[in-house]
């Protein structure tokens, strides 16, 4: 495997041995509500992934099996969304990251992560090829079914709630409101689903900056202030982890935009 490009944010607190791991993991999984693992070689791949060593977390949680894929998951689409310079192969990473997604559903149907990683993959790399093409191809529908079921199986799930909005709000984008209800977009949904995520997880970038485009998407540009705010206080986000940095760094590029 080609190496992935390092994490340019180096920061020790993001650094954590087990104890401070597991004082600190409800906050650091408020988005993805996984719970706290038994294994010890994947705690050891959390660590890694918290740390900003994607790679290394992609490997160990392989590696580990188990509950480890839902890490190699989440390492493997974090890194293609934000750290992969190549378009190509950031597409292959959502691809191979939805099959294994889905190929653990088949073991753990009833594990939220499992139905989450597949939507948010298959999701990004609709990004990718464009929106209106995915959903010609019919990943529009497995992105909602799967988003919807983690929602399910994990009500508190507030990345999936975020992840839901940004489906309604991207369709409703793309191809307007009329034929985005034939895939199931609705604006109310939408903007419902966003508010839902800064319920659940009050302090995340991440919702904040979606939030965001969501509004001027399902809204326009009578909402830009209210985007512009809400970008302004994900860029002011104290970050615990890589991931945490990378999202607020994304909300200070965009306001110096």
């Amino acid at each position: 495997m080609a190496k992935w490009t390092a994490f340019p944010y180096k920061d020790k607190s993001y650094t954590y041995d087990t104890a401070a791991l597991k004082k600190q993991w409800a906050r650091l999984h408020a988005g993805d509500a996984e719970p706290w693992p038994k294994d010890e070689a994947v705690q050891a791949a959390w660590a890694l992934f918290h740390a900003g060593e994607f790679q290394k977390a992609f490997d160990a949680g392989l590696a580990a099996g188990g509950a480890g894929i839902t890490v190699a998951n989440k390492a493997q689409c974090i890194y293609a969304n934000y750290l992969e310079k190549s378009e190509k192969a950031r597409l292959a990473m959502f691809l191979e990251a939805s099959e294994r997604a889905e190929a653990q559903q088949a073991t753990e149907p009833k594990n939220p992560n499992a139905h989450y990683w597949q939507a948010y993959a298959l999701g990004r790399y609709s990004q990718g090829i464009s929106v209106a093409k995915a959903l010609a191809q019919g990943l529009g529908g497995k992105v909602k079914t799967a988003l919807e079921t983690t929602i399910s199986l994990a009500p508190k799930h507030a990345d999936a709630h975020i992840a839901l909005g940004s489906f309604h709000a991207e369709v409703i984008d793309k191809v307007g409101k009329l034929l985005g209800r034939t895939q199931g977009a609705d604006t109310a949904t939408g903007l419902k689903m966003f508010q839902q995520a800064i319920k659940l997880n009050p302090g995340s970038a991440i919702a904040m900056i979606e939030y965001a485009n969501g509004l001027v998407m399902l809204e326009g540009e009578k909402k830009m202030k209210d985007a512009e705010k809400l970008y302004a206080d994900a860029a002011a986000c104290a970050p615990m982890d890589a991931m945490e940095r990378l999202d607020v760094e994304m909300a200070k590029a965009e306001l110096e935009e």
